[in-house]
């Protein structure tokens, strides 16, 4: 007999391609009903970005159509609840917001806040719910790409303290020491002043309900990479780097640091893995080396995420404050940065069901 029962028994060998678990398990199959031969139910993905989205409502049609021949139509209504993170108890976690990201990297000049940004803003793109905390404190450039050079973060007095108020821009809430300083004013600050004002921009910034908060950290293995990761209950970081042999050898000692201090590596992202001429958009040059990161990541038993090219269109959008994600999502760059979103998106959701 055709019930909601019969239904997820069914689909109850159909898995979660990222999890490897039952959908049926996981409460993912959710709301199923019956009108003459019409199943429809709420296929509940754990994030907006999921990367196999239609390969899982195919395989749920294709279930129910094979072993219930009374089933004539499916309806699929696809949704997300992004799960939390696991609490520490060494940690303080930050109310409504579900998953904390660092995008960082051993070196500067690897194109990490252009990854950041992106990411951020892929995600939003998807449907997820996504802030961005600039802390790169000495050299905020995370205003600029978003478009937000001339936004203001508000800062209000609240019952315990401060209370900022992030600026907003493609589907991204912000906050930076770029708000808070002139244009050419630079921050000459020791760890303890640097300490306090990345703890203020995760626990004083009305953050509001995140699925994802992503930390554009400042380059390197020092203060702020040790508040982050000893403040915070952290889903994990990603290494950013190019194929060149000087960042590489950075990058691993980026990531080992955050392996230390108790940090989930995500996976590695090649930035600038090769270069495409505008007015030759069929070849490829390897400006900085080619294979690098693919090697490296191999080497210390990490997922290579992607691989983005260096494109021209990706540092004007930078500058002109509209990330390549947005200004050209068909360009090669931007078709890498909503990989790596997904990936990032769907390697969190397998941390926090594990």
């Amino acid at each position: 007999m055709l019930d909601a029962s019969s239904v997820l028994e069914v689909l109850r060998p159909v898995q979660d391609p990222e999890l490897r678990k039952s959908l049926v398990e996981l409460n993912m199959i959710r709301n199923v009903s019956i009108d003459n031969g019409k199943v429809s139910f709420t296929l509940v993905l754990t994030t907006p970005a999921c990367p196999l989205r239609q390969f899982i409502v195919e395989e749920c049609e294709q279930a129910l159509k094979k072993n219930l021949p009374e089933v004539t139509d499916v309806v699929v209504d696809v949704t997300a609840e992004t799960p939390q993170q696991k609490s520490l108890p060494d940690r303080t976690g930050i109310a409504g917001v579900k998953n904390i990201v660092a995008i960082s990297s051993g070196k500067g000049g690897v194109g990490k806040s252009t990854v950041a940004v992106n990411v951020a803003v892929a995600l939003a793109h998807m449907g997820a719910k996504v802030g961005l905390i600039d802390a790169d404190i000495y050299g905020p450039n995370d205003p600029t790409m978003l478009g937000l050079s001339d936004a203001q973060m508000t800062v209000r007095q609240g019952p315990s303290g401060e209370v900022l108020e992030p600026a907003f821009n493609y589907g991204v809430k912000l906050v930076s020491m770029g708000f808070l300083i002139d244009k050419d004013q630079p921050v000459i600050w020791r760890g303890p002043m640097l300490n306090g004002i990345i703890r203020q921009f995760l626990y004083q910034a009305e953050w509001g309900e995140l699925d994802y908060l992503i930390v554009d950290m400042p380059p390197g293995t020092g203060d702020a990479q040790l508040t982050l990761a000893q403040a915070v209950p952290m889903a994990g970081v990603v290494i950013v780097t190019t194929p060149q042999t000087v960042a590489l050898l950075d990058s691993r000692k980026g990531l080992k640091m955050f392996q230390q201090l108790g940090v989930k590596v995500l996976g590695m992202v090649e930035n600038m893995s090769y270069f495409i001429p505008p007015d030759m958009p069929d070849k490829k040059y390897d400006i900085f080396g080619s294979g690098g990161g693919e090697k490296t990541a191999q080497e210390l038993g990490v997922p290579l995420l992607g691989c983005v090219p260096l494109e021209m269109p990706v540092r004007e959008g930078g500058d002109a404050g509209v990330p390549i994600v947005v200004d050209k999502p068909e360009s090669a760059s931007a078709k890498a940065l909503f990989a790596i979103a997904s990936q990032i998106a769907a390697k969190v959701s397998i941390a926090a069901l594990a």
